[in-house]
């Protein structure tokens, strides 16, 4: 193990090296009328990974070669793990705070199903994705949600190839979004602000964050009661999302694309991934 370990140097080098430059560049904020846009380390982290990707940019092969690629892709699992355990540690403290937070924190997690509903039909008819659908629409994809796929598919799947696509493109674009769409709510002044500070709570850490940011910049007399709001919704988005994605949003959606493409459905068999991946 240390020996493959220590043939694999560049790979570890080049993440050391990814994990200091994006910290050193920090946080940065963009100005957008009433909002802001919150740059955060990730989004660096994952613009110098996909630089130093032969397969993207091929004289990054000088550096790392596809056997660091290979080498790279089965850690990932090994890397979100602890960010699962992480959930367990920060939920249990804070029931009681969720409980408080009353019925409408609870109801709003069924707006977890919304990707079902609205991202299937056009993963499936429109853009004529296979068994990537599943991955892709069943959750927001964030860090809980890939655990589940690895767990039940594998990262080199169908359904892993979805869900990490949609993981990649939230976090390279899903803050601006979420940036603009909370300012632009904010001026409007149809949603209450409560209601806006819960909708940031999706369950991704970056997201919330340029989403509150957004809203304490446009309504800066409630900042502290978004932040309140918009924590809680994220924790319990941790709390009870993996869950119901697990439990519901999978299994539902396994079933309707086993209606929309019957010749297909079972063509990714569970558990025969382990051999693949690690």
């Amino acid at each position: 193990m240390l020996i493959e370990a220590v043939k694999l140097w560049r790979l570890h080098v080049a993440v050391a090296a990814i994990a200091i430059a994006a910290q050193l560049i920090g946080i940065r904020q963009i100005s957008l009328g009433n909002g802001a846009i919150l740059f955060l380390p990730l989004l660096y982290a994952f613009l110098i990974g996909i630089l130093l990707n032969p397969n993207v940019v091929g004289r990054a092969a000088v550096f790392i070669r596809q056997r660091e690629v290979r080498a790279a892709s089965p850690l990932i699992v090994v890397a979100i793990m602890p960010f699962i355990a992480k959930f367990g540690t920060t939920i249990g403290p804070a029931v009681e705070d969720l409980v408080d937070a009353g019925p409408a924190l609870l109801l709003q997690e069924l707006g977890n199903l919304g990707t079902v509903a609205l991202a299937f039909p056009i993963a499936v008819w429109v853009l004529r994705m296979g068994r990537e659908s599943i991955g892709a629409t069943f959750s927001v994809a964030r860090e809980p949600n890939i655990a589940i796929i690895a767990d039940r598919y594998g990262l080199k799947s169908p359904e892993g190839t979805g869900v990490m696509g949609v993981y990649v493109v939230g976090t390279l674009f899903g803050t601006l979004i979420f940036a603009v769409m909370a300012s632009m709510l904010a001026t409007f002044d149809v949603l209450k602000p409560e209601a806006l500070a819960m909708a940031c709570g999706v369950g991704s850490g970056s997201m919330m964050a340029s989403c509150t940011g957004a809203l304490s910049e446009a309504l800066p007399e409630m900042s502290d009661t978004i932040v309140a709001m918009a924590g809680a919704s994220n924790l319990l988005t941790y709390a009870t999302g993996m869950y119901l994605g697990l439990f519901v949003a999978l299994p539902l959606v396994e079933w309707l694309y086993g209606k929309a493409r019957p010749a297909s459905a079972g063509s990714s068999r569970v558990g025969n991934w382990r051999g693949n991946d690690v």
